[in-house]
């Protein structure tokens, strides 16, 4: 449709046309595209089969894992994380977002404990190259493609996704909350958004979890089966 309102302005610009056909065509509304996530079940079992691994690379993705679906972090944010930004006394991170924008979201307790194990494993093997909380197995700040490849081998596993990048766990992260009864308000200032707009796309799948329950708990639901 576009291409044929470029061709009939044309042809209007080179006189062979008065008027463009396509004045009186709509445009049709196309769907947002609903966010690709990992289910619940699938998670604790990618999060299990990655516990196996012990080398530097396996550390960097149990860590990655746990980092991406325990906080909803962005790749960016997360590969620029320093030490001074996890406080684990108090179990936060501080995370420094778009437009330099900083939020506080909680961590688990395991999750406090992975990280300091981390940290110390970390000073033992590597001289401090970098300020970077995450470092490869040269002991260099992480770097975005190093983290992609990671996600995304161990994602394939999981045979319903379409898209398999840290991102995907963002949204694993959203959705899971929503399903969970956390607000939509609160979804929103874990991720980060300076929209509510932007957050609701994860009430979808809230949306049909209630529908679920709706026709096995219902009466005239359960009488028409």
């Amino acid at each position: 449709m576009s291409t044929l309102k470029s061709f009939f302005k044309f042809q209007i610009k080179q006189g062979e046309l008065k008027q463009s056909p396509m004045t009186t065509v709509t445009t049709p509304k196309i769907g947002k595209r609903l966010p690709d996530f990992v289910p619940q079940e699938d998670m604790e079992l990618l999060l299990q089969s990655i516990e196996a691994t012990e080398d530097w690379k396996g550390m960097n993705a149990k860590l990655l894992f746990q980092l991406f679906y325990n906080t909803g972090m962005r790749l960016s944010e997360l590969v620029q994380l320093k030490d001074r930004q996890i406080d684990a006394a108090k179990a936060v991170v501080k995370i420094l977002g778009k437009g330099n924008k900083e939020r506080v979201v909680p961590i688990s307790t395991d999750l406090v404990k992975l990280i300091q194990g981390y940290q110390q494993e970390r000073d033992r093997l590597f001289e401090r190259k970098t300020d970077r909380f995450l470092v490869t197995e040269k002991g260099q700040g992480l770097y975005p493609k190093y983290a992609y490849l990671i996600i995304n081998h161990y994602l394939k596993s999981v045979k319903t996704l379409d898209q398999k990048s840290p991102h995907t766990l963002r949204h694993s992260f959203a959705t899971h909350l929503t399903n969970n009864g956390a607000s939509i308000n609160a979804v929103k200032e874990l991720l980060g958004h300076s929209s509510l707009a932007a957050t609701q796309v994860y009430t979808h799948n809230n949306i049909d979890k209630l529908m679920e329950v709706f026709k096995k708990a219902h009466p005239r639901e359960q009488q028409s089966d």
